[in-house]
């Protein structure tokens, strides 16, 4: 999960976009990060917020990775593009996909053993 803050906020900060929207990109990669602190701090106790967030951050970029791929519309090109490249939006847009997927699999309670 720090993995895909991380890259997260970087690509937040080097993505050029207005001030505004570095600002509330960059909080809510301080609120995940601060909630996996939390989380690891805490093991034992109710995972659920982070998987929720983790889960959360999984279906936007799904949702950037089918819009830059052409499968859907949804009018948000420009906010999923990174750096005005096409294939490096699409390569940055599967990462964080796969990175987001993992992040929720690894955070799902585990069945105790009887």
């Amino acid at each position: 999960m720090f993995v895909l803050v991380i890259t997260q906020a970087a690509s937040t900060v080097l993505s050029g976009d207005v001030a505004e929207l570095m600002v509330v990109g960059l909080f809510f990669n301080a609120v995940a990060a601060f909630s996996t602190y939390l989380v690891l701090l805490r093991p034992d106790r109710n995972r659920w917020p982070l998987v929720a967030w983790a889960a959360g951050f999984f279906g936007w970029h799904v949702t950037g990775l089918l819009t830059l791929a052409g499968v859907a519309t949804t009018g948000l090109d420009a906010v999923f593009t990174v750096g005005g490249d096409p294939r490096l939006s699409i390569l940055y847009q599967v990462v964080l996909t796969v990175l987001a997927g993992f992040a929720v699999h690894l955070l799902l309670p585990r069945p105790t053993k009887a």
